[in-house]
């Protein structure tokens, strides 16, 4: 039996969240009855005992650098991005703001509204065409603000295997 934690709110639905420590979470409409939810809870113990093993293999996924290695990776990650941004940004005929190298728990990078980069330092852990595909994807947002279809019609067009890319990043996240 997977020990969880209900959480209560106004929605209407139930809800099973594995967090990156390892803990279950059921989110439940308020007055929702407790046998219920242990009923869900064990129709979806499959998917669980899977996310559950996923986190606790994610630390070996990628290895934790010490804090002299996790600076030289800043340093890197500040020129090697820089350059792929440029790059990418002349192939698809957008401009963009400040680029910050940054040490998010769960981004890879973003773009603001004004068009400034946040790119994760981790990066450097991850392969080039990786790399590539998040810079793509951040400079995609240039010109759809969005995750829409057209957003990702811009990114094939540039990298047409970035699904690939995407399940790494998922797989290793």
């Amino acid at each position: 039996m997977i020990s969880y934690e209900v959480i209560r709110s106004r929605r209407r639905t139930l809800a099973l969240q594995v967090t990156r420590e390892g803990k279950v979470l059921v989110r439940a409409p308020l007055r929702y009855p407790v046998q219920e939810i242990a009923a869900f809870v064990q129709r979806h113990e499959t998917w669980l005992e899977k996310k559950l093993l996923e986190v606790n293999n994610h630390q070996s996924l990628l290895p934790t650098p010490s804090l002299e290695e996790e600076q030289a990776y800043r340093e890197q990650a500040r020129r090697v991005l820089a350059e792929k941004t440029a790059y990418y940004a002349d192939r698809m005929g957008v401009t963009y703001g400040r680029i910050s190298i940054r040490g998010q728990k769960t981004r890879w990078g973003s773009c603001s509204a004004r068009g400034n980069l946040n790119y994760n330092w981790r990066l450097m852990l991850c392969p080039d065409e990786v790399q590539d595909y998040v810079v793509v994807h951040e400079l995609a947002h240039r010109k759809e603000m969005n995750h829409s279809k057209a957003f990702y019609r811009i990114v094939e067009q540039i990298l047409p295997d970035y699904r690939e890319c995407m399940q790494w990043l998922k797989a290793h996240s």
